[in-house]
């Protein structure tokens, strides 16, 4: 029998820029593989009149709502319309809240976008992205030693997006391409500070994402080999001695996503210092 998908809308309301919200449902959502969100973001939702074109909305199109609103009235607003339109509705943030304030013994202050105060961690975020961007694909080698991760690996092992997404957790990375028989930066050996990973897959994996890769039209470009998993192979067994060699962890992603990656590299830097 065929599997067919089936569609429902999903309505997310947020006081800020709604980030947290589509996080929560699409983690909720795709448990369900045979249901398929259409997703309606109202983001900066601070008062009724921003809030009844909302529900109007919501009227016209009922599905499941899903809402982070500090201002208790207004919450209790959107709370009460749905119940009147038979609609479910989750206050993302209450129940999350209220265990804090239990467990803390005071009240929250309920402050709008407090997760977006531009201060001293917001600076340290934009400093570690400035700081990735520039050590992106081996560049400017001699920094090393300030960056808080170094990324090494074979072409097409997700150095780059890892790198960015620990950035955004502001994480100083770098990343180096590693080439079977080319030495690495002599700086990489002398540097003490930071975590140095080794990222790899599969001999299948590597392939079929090379595979995929749009190839521009550089002279000489050695398509063959670049694909071929005999000589992938080799260059994976390279990357693992260069890795066994100076006792750098490794990290196998064929089957993570780059979130996870990136949590496995931060569980590792307790764990080596």
């Amino acid at each position: 029998m065929e599997n067919r998908t089936s569609f429902f809308h999903l309505h997310l309301i947020s006081d800020s820029t709604g980030e947290t919200l589509i996080s929560a449902g699409r983690a909720a959502s795709v448990q369900f593989h045979a249901s398929q969100p259409i997703e309606h973001v109202y983001p900066l939702i601070r008062n009724r009149k921003q809030l009844l074109p909302v529900l109007e909305a919501i009227d016209h199109s009922p599905g499941i709502v899903l809402y982070t609103i500090v201002d208790r009235e207004l919450a209790d607003f959107i709370a009460e319309r749905c119940r009147e339109m038979g609609v479910p509705s989750v206050n993302v943030l209450e129940p999350v809240m209220n265990v804090f304030q239990t467990y803390l013994g005071t009240a929250s202050r309920r402050r709008v976008g407090a997760q977006h105060v531009m201060n001293a961690d917001y600076f340290a975020r934009i400093e570690a992205l400035n700081f990735t961007m520039d050590h992106d694909d081996g560049q400017m080698p001699d920094d090393y030693d300030d960056a808080d991760v170094v990324i090494i690996g074979i072409s097409r092992t997700s150095k780059t997006p890892t790198s960015i997404y620990l950035a955004n957790r502001g994480i100083k990375t770098a990343n180096i391409p590693i080439v079977h028989g080319v030495p690495l930066p002599e700086s990489l050996a002398r540097a003490t500070k930071p975590l140095i990973v080794g990222l790899v897959a599969t001999t299948d994996r590597i392939s079929q994402v090379r595979e995929n890769r749009i190839l521009g039209t550089t002279p000489g470009f050695d398509r063959g080999g670049y694909t071929d998993r005999a000589a992938i192979s080799e260059e994976l067994k390279y990357a693992r001695s260069l890795c066994a060699r100076h006792n750098w962890p490794i990290i196998d992603v064929t089957r993570r996503s780059i979130e996870e990656t990136a949590a496995a590299i931060v569980a590792l830097r307790p764990k080596l210092r």
